[in-house]
């Protein structure tokens, strides 16, 4: 008490404690962070992009047009949304069951196959061009299985389909894996004691945690399957109006010296993602929010 009294003493009658700003950052430097990121993002993104959306305009409006009418700049953008699309969609279903089997049981050989998932990250996509390739052409060890029966994979479409297959797993897989590991087994314990069958477990409380994860994960398997190169093009065949993608039709385009019909295909194929990629972000987040009530 005698030391409370002295240390009224020392302080001033009129001393104001200083006001707490519930603004004030721990960490300061917002000024140098915010700028850093402006110029970054304007250095790397959006510059490129102006550039991009300039270009096509070189030759003017009718050129522009006449080049995303034509029939095989349509095809091969048909070819490679609606293949990326169902292989990204193919994936959510086997990603989500190889994520649950490896979160929620213990089995031998579970690292290994853990780190296989993650093995199309690693693998340049030539390699794995050239590994899909040897497997289905018609002389390899699955082509000339199917060959007989009148069946051909490599160098069509559905060589394409299982090229994006591949390289897309690793997005739902590992976008789902943290999510679901996290996911407390306790509730569905307790719905099973409120009468829940396994298929309402299923849809009532497994699934609305984990599909803004499982949006996430088809997001980036969408967007890698649109955009990829490598890995399509030795088993694709690149067969105008048949299996010619279109990051290949940009390629051919720039060896003809046709630089603004390159950018309208890259033109077209950036506003088609952009709409998909938006619609699946507004989704997600519909879904996050209704997942937190």
């Amino acid at each position: 008490m005698a030391t409370s009294k002295k240390a009224q003493q020392l302080v001033p009658d009129n001393f104001k404690p200083p006001a707490i700003s519930h603004h004030t950052e721990i960490l300061p430097g917002f000024k140098l962070s915010l700028s850093l990121m402006l110029f970054y993002i304007s250095a790397i993104v959006i510059i490129p992009l102006i550039a991009l959306i300039l270009k096509p305009w070189e030759n003017g409006w009718s050129e522009f047009i006449s080049t995303l009418t034509d029939k095989r700049v349509i095809l091969a953008l048909r070819l490679s949304f609606l293949t990326a699309l169902t292989a990204a969609g193919v994936n959510v279903v086997a990603g989500v069951i190889i994520a649950w089997t490896l979160v929620r049981y213990e089995f031998f050989g579970k690292k290994i196959l853990d780190a296989f998932v993650e093995l199309p990250f690693a693998l340049p996509t030539a390699v794995a061009g050239i590994s899909l390739s040897a497997l289905y052409a018609p002389n390899g060890w699955v082509g000339s299985l199917v060959s007989p029966l009148g069946i051909k994979i490599a160098y069509t479409p559905i060589g394409i389909f299982l090229a994006l297959l591949f390289i897309g797993l690793p997005f739902i897989v590992r976008s789902v894996q943290p999510v679901l590991a996290e996911l407390e087994s306790d509730l569905e314990e307790v719905a099973q004691t409120l009468g829940a069958n396994q298929w309402q477990i299923v849809t009532k409380v497994i699934l609305p945690a984990l599909w803004p994860s499982i949006l996430t994960g088809f997001s980036l398997a969408l967007a890698r399957g649109v955009g990829e190169y490598g890995s399509v093009i030795f088993i694709a065949g690149n067969l105008p109006y048949i299996s010619e993608i279109a990051p290949l039709l940009i390629v051919v385009k720039l060896e003809e010296y046709d630089y603004a019909g390159a950018a309208s295909v890259a033109l077209a194929m950036l506003a088609i993602s952009f709409s998909i990629l938006f619609l699946l972000n507004l989704a997600q987040g519909f879904l996050s929010r209704r997942g937190a009530r």
